[in-house]
């Protein structure tokens, strides 16, 4: 019989040694395997309902199975606001079922109401409250800085994160090779 030293060094190696080969066949499968801790905060993000800038309770979930292009933003930030007619063009472009752009805003419901009416917003505005503000590290933003920009296919899964205001060819560029552009589905 081995000594009791022995055999815990013994237990705990074999411990070590598998939690390696699980951490190796999780680095190495599929990307698809394994949801990455951005992808979790999203469901917790799209698990919520936030008010639009009328104070009406919008669920995200109902986005659910779309591809979403989700851009927290302020009505005080400038880049924001230079960013949302680049937004405003890319939603007008697709079909329905197609690429769906949501605004949550970290701002009052009633600076998003009077920034929604003075540029006749395209897609639809919400506000953010403590719960979406708090999933801002998780989401991959942990100094919270704005815009801050999220594409995610219609499989849920986070494909792009963008902080700062996106160019036009740049987003273009980034909607084409994510095959979103148009319509078309990103799984």
């Amino acid at each position: 019989m081995l000594p009791a030293r022995t055999l815990t060094g013994l237990l705990l190696g074999l411990a070590v040694l598998a939690g390696g080969v699980a951490w190796q066949y999780a680095a190495t499968s599929s990307p698809d395997a394994v949801p990455t801790s951005t992808d979790v905060a999203l469901q917790r993000l799209l698990a919520l309902e936030l008010p639009d800038a009328q104070g009406r309770p919008q669920a995200l979930a109902q986005w659910r199975g779309r591809p979403l292009l989700i851009n927290f933003w302020a009505t005080w930030c400038a880049p924001c606001r230079e960013e949302m007619p680049l937004l405003g063009e890319i939603a007008r472009q697709q079909p329905a079922g197609g690429l769906q752009v949501l605004g949550i805003a970290w701002d009052s419901a009633a600076n998003v109401a009077d920034y929604a009416g003075q540029h006749r917003a395209v897609y639809p505005l919400l506000v953010a409250d403590a719960r979406a503000t708090a999933l801002l590290a998780a989401l991959g933003n942990p100094a919270q800085g704005l815009p801050f920009s999220l594409l995610v296919g219609a499989d849920g899964r986070v494909r792009r994160l963008r902080l700062g205001a996106f160019q036009a060819a740049e987003l273009h560029e980034i909607l084409v090779d994510h095959s979103v552009a148009n319509g078309s589905k990103m799984r």
